[in-house]
């Protein structure tokens, strides 16, 4: 499901899931997939299509109706096997920004393990897009993202646990991606 219109139906998807009982949850889902659009020169057609719908897709399992597990990684990709989605944007949902720590944190090491994080430039760009990308979708900071997640959920949460200890990786994914961003002449925003 990556061509165009399985993009367009990704988002629909994304919107019908978290529009009504996750208001800011969708603004931030819309920015993280502007900010994919802003990149996609980067990438083939194909996997610019690919960006795109795992960018709308990314955080569905916070749908109270997909909530199996409680980790919106793990129950987002689930859902989306069951859906028929590709095994590719399976795993770019289920491994999205460090996921592998929260699932350790969560004793879920071994069913996120189904997906393979691939490690890839395309994989950085998600990570870049959604870490750039404050709750109300507008454009922020790593850094500036990172502290609101902790200020969110607090000092003794296990997500701010999770995020202290994701960030040297989530802010060398943002600053390769940046990099590849000034190689190509892209203005890094």
């Amino acid at each position: 499901m990556e061509a165009d219109g399985s993009v367009r139906q990704a988002m629909h998807l994304a919107e019908v899931l978290l529009r009504e009982e996750f208001p800011m949850r969708w603004h931030h889902v819309q920015g993280v997939v502007r900010r994919s659009h802003s990149i996609s020169m980067l990438f083939s057609r194909q996997d610019q299509n690919i960006l795109f719908a795992a960018s709308a897709l990314h955080d569905v399992g916070y749908a109270p109706k997909l909530a199996g597990t409680g980790f919106h990684s793990l129950d987002g990709a689930r859902y989306l096997e069951r859906k028929g989605y590709s095994a590719r944007l399976c795993a770019l949902v289920a491994q999205h920004s460090c996921a592998y720590i929260e699932a350790r944190l969560r004793m879920y090491s071994v069913e996120l393990a189904h997906w393979v994080d691939e490690r890839t430039p395309l994989r950085d760009a998600l990570w870049w897009a959604d870490m750039t990308t404050g709750p109300d979708g507008n454009t922020v900071g790593v850094h500036e993202r990172i502290a609101e997640i902790r200020a969110r959920y607090g000092p003794e949460d296990l997500v701010t646990v999770f995020i202290r200890e994701a960030e040297p990786e989530l802010v060398a994914a943002v600053e390769r991606t940046e990099a590849r961003l000034r190689a190509a002449g892209v203005e890094v925003r």
